[in-house]
């Protein structure tokens, strides 16, 4: 079944957007859609053209992209809401792909033409982290498009700074158990200067971390324990080294390479244990809710 439009919010974060904003909002118009503006204090006229183009303009709560989108949460009465960057790179006529019930997020995944090569690669190896973390199978976790339905989206605690947000909502979706959908779209070059340095990679990591912390740490406290395997299989590569062409015996640090050796063996087969318990946790929390 369709979402309709009129149950549609299009929220759209916007900071320093004065050459996209406007063109924009006008594509957006003429598709009809409701549209919401949450600026963060914006000093280049964007609040101006905003508001010459007759469209609800809010302004944010604190700072980062996070705290945008929590706070036009509170301005939202639509059962559902699709985030979308303002720098011209989202193509609103993608947003019909979107409009089918029976997911939480859906999230739109992007062609990689416009995109800069590291920030390619970045993304690729962030969605890749992420669902190797939460069993997922998703391409393009770090989208800036995505529908999510309100309810669900005031869940979430809105904790990560800039663009990990994205992460933490997915995450959020994905360990209780809530339905993401995929959908390609289109992505056009950006009108101004970028705001994703290659910095924010590092930040979305550390933030995918930090969740997997919070949502399976026995993973983490036995992944950091496997470590020992490395020093373990330099101390016996050694200790080889020198009974094989020199004839000299070093038990006692033979026993210590077999000892972190064993360790970060056991640490690492307990880590995959952990990780496929929290996964067949999700699938079972995934069938109750559906069921």
């Amino acid at each position: 079944m369709s979402i309709r439009k009129e149950d549609l919010t299009i929220l759209i974060p916007t900071l320093n957007e004065a050459g996209a904003i406007g063109k924009l909002i006008d594509e957006l118009k003429s598709e009809n859609y409701n549209i919401l503006i949450v600026d963060g204090n914006s000093t280049d006229g964007t609040v101006e053209i905003v508001r010459s183009k007759g469209v609800r303009l809010i302004f944010q709560e604190g700072k980062g992209k996070a705290d945008a989108i929590r706070t036009g949460l509170k301005y939202i009465n639509t059962p559902y809401l699709l985030v979308m960057d303002g720098d011209y790179t989202y193509d609103p006529k993608d947003i019909e792909k979107f409009l089918y019930q029976g997911f939480d997020e859906i999230i739109g995944v992007r062609k990689r033409d416009n995109m800069e090569g590291s920030h390619r690669f970045g993304n690729w190896l962030i969605t890749k982290v992420f669902n190797l973390l939460f069993g997922t199978g998703l391409r393009d976790v770090c989208s800036g498009m995505y529908l999510l339905r309100t309810e669900v989206a005031r869940e979430v605690e809105f904790r990560s700074k800039g663009f990990s947000v994205e992460v933490e909502i997915a995450a959020h979706i994905a360990s209780t158990g809530g339905r993401i959908g995929e959908v390609e779209i289109n992505y056009r070059k950006r009108i101004g200067d970028p705001k994703l340095r290659k910095l924010h990679g590092i930040s979305i990591i550390l933030s995918i971390i930090r969740l997997m912390l919070e949502y399976n740490p026995l993973f983490f406290m036995f992944l950091a324990s496997s470590a020992a395997l490395i020093p373990g299989i330099i101390i016996i590569g050694y200790v080889a080294f020198e009974l094989i062409f020199r004839g000299i015996n070093h038990y006692v640090w033979a026993l210590a390479g077999i000892s972190l050796s064993g360790v970060g063996y056991i640490s690492l087969l307990l880590a995959v244990l952990a990780l496929y318990l929290k996964r067949f946790e999700y699938r079972i929390m995934k069938f109750m809710r559906r069921s």
